[in-house]
Formats: structure tokens, sequence, C-alpha cells
């Protein structure tokens, strides 16, 4: 990318931002400048770099020198650390915390070589808002070989031999939804990437949008050659102002340079594609409510039966709807092939899976990892494992619908049938870390309460069901418990599951389901002893040593 002695990468992803990454990339350039090294330096920005617990980060090219926790008084020596005779400053370094060594280079440090950075392959490495950074690592040549050398359908038949997979619930096949909106009858189709992200703890397709945008603009329009789209849109929640900034340079930029618009690259497909701002629901995450959301409709789930989005979905037109980090891996298939894609992965569960590691973990951040590696490796050989020597209690995934898993579960490879068995599933990639201070009821209180908020109100199972099972663990972690609030939690989620009309109300009882599953003793713990485990309800914790008449009065 450049001819100059060496490149700083600052990470210019909304994690560092809040660091102050945007001011430390200007005194750099300040300080490059004031000293007449603008020859020999470069200051590029980037997108994040996924190591958000450790932010501000910067990396220095071709070293691939690390530095974490910067800030803005650090700008004066990490610059003089450039000039000919001057050395790396240890003290940014990453240091084991365990042995205390200092770690100077990123691909030496557990939390990203024992990553497979695919889909992340870009973020934390080039400009976003630069589309020669992206030229210049391959971008567009997989739609120059989608266009030129294959047909429509060759297209759809590598990416059914591929094996990917959608980040819906069940992790339906990607190839086969695309196939299903070819042959749906109709001239006018559209492409929709979904890129409402609204789970607690989650935020790799924000992080995707903000560091990479060029990729998954590049796999939707390879989508709309494939399905015979002219128009496609990136539903992105307006939360999201960096990634809608990114996305906007990008679409403009993509249009200058002929990859979007009439006539791509001279090939006579046309093909373009427009921004929508989701107002940040929740329940447009699916489908249904999602298009009619675009349709400046509200957004609600449309009732059962009803045809298929492929079939039947923006303006009843055929409609294919896939998510941020499917379309972001279309142009690595095309470009490699469907032999290297499904070659890694499990059986049923091809490629990557991409996790926001958040909680009670050493190394938070994002992460980009095999299909089938184990929660104990994402959990302690990336994660860095549990901080202050507490031990590890549980791990959530797939966001407020998914489940907890305990520690028997550590062993279990990460896929999407692996995780629906155990009561959980990937979602939209969150991961969140609990250790032995959390309270097992209030965290399925806590997630009941983002998903009864969330309802649409539509279908009774789902507005008046999720509230009455939050009334009810609420009055748990009160010490207001009825020895049969167990059982009819349990009742009231089968009813949930099979009455509501969409996912959001199929998935809610996931948290509490799986809580009861694996800890129902601190349940018991609450209603018959009035005593939380944890030490986490205020109203029932108890003093050392204390009798059971004191609980409640701290």
């Amino acid at each position: 990318m450049s001819n100059r002695r060496c490149t700083v990468l600052i990470c210019q992803g909304t994690g560092c931002i809040s660091g102050g990454a945007e001011q430390i990339f200007s005194s750099l350039e300040e300080e490059v400048t004031r000293l007449n090294l603008g020859e020999s330096v470069q200051i590029k920005r980037t997108g994040c770099h996924g190591f958000c617990q450790r932010g501000p980060l910067i990396v220095i090219e071709p070293e691939s020198i690390f530095y974490s926790k910067v800030k803005l008084d650090d700008v004066p020596e990490i610059v003089q650390s450039l000039l000919p005779e001057g050395k790396p400053l240890e003290r940014l370094f990453y240091h084991d915390p365990v042995t205390g060594k200092p770690i100077p280079h990123y691909g030496d440090i557990p939390f990203y070589n024992k990553q497979e950075r695919t889909v992340l392959r870009n973020c934390g490495h080039i400009d976003p808002e630069d589309i020669g950074d992206f030229l210049a690592v391959g971008g567009y040549e997989a739609l120059r070989k989608a266009l030129f050398d294959m047909t429509p359908e060759q297209v759809i038949e590598e990416v059914k031999h591929s094996g990917l997979r959608g980040l819906g619930g069940a992790g339906f096949p990607t190839g086969r939804k695309w196939e299903a909106c070819r042959v749906a009858p109709g001239e006018e189709k559209y492409i929709i990437c979904n890129g409402d992200e609204g789970d607690p703890g989650a935020f790799q397709d924000r992080s995707t949008m903000e560091g990479d945008p060029h990729s998954v603009l590049e796999g939707m329009i390879i989508a709309g050659y494939a399905i015979g789209a002219k128009k496609g849109f990136v539903y992105v929640r307006a939360e999201y102002p960096l990634a809608v900034k990114r996305l906007k340079i990008a679409i403009t930029q993509a249009r200058e340079e002929g990859f979007l618009g009439k006539d791509i690259l001279g090939s006579g497909f046309d093909f373009d594609i427009e921004i929508f701002q989701g107002a940040g629901a929740f329940v447009c995450g699916e489908s249904t409510a999602l298009v009619l959301s675009i349709q400046g409709k509200r957004g609600m789930p449309k009732p059962l039966p009803r045809p298929r989005t492929a079939e039947a979905g923006l303006w009843d037109k055929p409609t294919l709807l896939n998510n941020v980090k499917t379309f972001a891996n279309i142009p690595l298939i095309i470009n490699r092939g469907w032999k290297w894609f499904a070659s890694r992965g499990t059986e049923k569960s091809k490629g990557t899976a991409i996790f926001s590691l958040t909680g009670k973990v050493a190394n938070c951040g994002l992460i980009e990892v095999p299909m089938g590696i184990t929660l104990r490796e994402v959990i302690y050989d990336i994660g860095g494992g549990i901080p202050g020597g507490k031990a590890f209690k549980a791990v959530q995934t797939g966001g407020p619908s998914g489940g907890c898993l305990p520690a028997s579960f550590l062993d279990m490879p990460v896929d999407f049938d692996s995780l629906i068995t155990a009561g959980s599933m990937m979602g939209s990639g969150g991961m969140v870390v609990m250790d032995e201070d959390t309270c097992m009821v209030d965290v399925a209180r806590y997630f009941l309460d983002f998903t009864r908020r969330e309802s649409c109100g539509q279908c009774i199972p789902c507005r008046l069901g999720t509230e009455q099972m939050f009334e009810i663990l609420d009055d748990i972690t009160k010490g207001q418990g009825r020895p049969e609030d167990i059982e009819l939690l349990l009742e009231l989620s089968d009813a949930i599951i099979h009455g509501s009309l969409c996912a959001l109300g199929k998935t809610a009882p996931n948290p509490v389901l799986t809580t009861i599953r694996y800890f129902r003793g601190e349940y018991e713990a609450h209603i018959d002893e009035k005593w939380c485990p944890a030490g986490v309800c205020r109203e029932l914790i108890k003093e050392k040593g204390s009798s059971p008449e004191t609980v409640g009065r701290k």
C-alpha cells in the first residue's frame, strides 16, 4: 500500500474512537509533519482491529508492532520511536497477564494467534474510507470473476456447495435461499442486507460495516447478479452512525469506480444499493418485519401462513435477505472456491464464526474462529480466562434469545447444531461470559426484560406471556417467589414458544429455560431459602453467619 518506510495504523472503530483515537490520529499527523517525517512515515486510519478492551490500538507496519491503551500523551514518544535511531516503546506492548512478559507483535498475542480471521481479514489493516486500499488487497476481483467468468446459476452452485449458512436461529443454507429467489417468478427482485444488529453484547455486524464496507457491498452486488435483482438495501440501525457514514462513502466510491450503477464494468448488469436507517427495533431482525419497515410501515412480523420473503418480500417482489457476515463471505467463496470454504469448520457448519466476546473474560473484543472450536478454547485461550481468579459459571450465546450454558459445556464444539442442541444458538454472534458472582435468575430476568420490551405486541403469547414471565422472575429475585413458580415458568415458556408469531416470541424463553435446566438450584435457593447464592439480588443477600431472619434487611 505504500513505498514509505513504515505505516502507522490507528484503529478508528467505535470502541477506540470512544477512547480518544480520533484525537490521537490528528496528533500523530501533526507530530509527523512537525518532524518532517512525511516521506518516511504514513499515518492511516483503519476499522476495528478487534481487541476492543485494549483500545485505543496502534499497529506499526511492516514490523506489526502492536501498541495498546495508547493515550494522547504517548504520541510524541511514538513518533520519536519511528526515527532511524528510535526503538519500539515496550511500555505500550501487550503484557502477558500471567508472566508479565511483553509481547511486541500482535501475531504473537494469544488473542490473535488462535483466531482464523477471514471475513475480518481487512478490518484493522485497510482504510475503510479509501476504496484504493480495498482494491489493493484484491477487492472487487470476485465481482469481476462472477460477472465475466460465471453464469448466475454457477454463482449459486458455488454458494450452495460451500455450505455457507445464514445467521438466523436455524442457520438456513444460503445457497438454497439464493436459488429459491432466482427461480421465484417476477422480473423485479431485491436484495436486503440485514445490518439491524440489536442484540445486547453483539457488535460484529457494526464492526464489519465500519471496518470493511466494500466487502459487504461486493457480496450484495454478486448476489444481485445471481438472482437477477437490480436494487439492494442495507438495513442498518441509526444508532450505528459510523457504519452509516462509511457505507455511504463506500457506495459513492463504488459508483465512481463503476462497481455500482448502470452497466457495471461494461457487463450490461445494472445494480445499485441504498441505505435504509432503522429506528432500532429488535423485532425488525425478523425478515417480514424488516421488509415492512423499509416500506415505511410499522415493523411487525406477518402472521402465518405467509409466503417466504424469497418469494414475496419487498412490495411483494422476490427478495433475498441475508446478514452482513453472509454477504462478506461471498467474495471469499467466489475468489477461493467452494472447496476452500467447505474445507474449514465442521461437517455441517462450514467456515468461521464471529463472536463479540464480552463479559467476565480477560480479553474482550471481536474474534473470528473456525466452526467447531470449543468454548474452552474461545474463553480461555483467546479470551484469557476469567479475571481475578474467579471461577467460570456460564456463557450466553445467541443474544437475548440464546441460552446460558454451564461449565459442563466448555468442551462442546461451537457450531450451529451443537448450540441448538444445548438450548442456545449462534444468533448474531454475541458471547457473554459470566463468573461465579453472576446470579443466573437475575440474568434470566435481564434478558426477559429486554425481549418483553422489544415485543411488537401483535400476538398475545409474546406480549402478555413474556410480561408475566418477567413479573415472576422479578418476584423471585425480590424474595417473593412461590414454590410453584418454576413449573409455571416452564409452562408459560412452552405456550409462548408454540403460540407466538415470530422468532422473537419463540426464542424469548430460551434464557429462562436454560437457566432452569442448568442452574435450577439457584431458583430453588431464591424461592425456598430466600437466598441469592451469588449475592446479587439485594433483598436476598445474607450476611456471613446471619440467620435467615436477617435476609433482606441490608
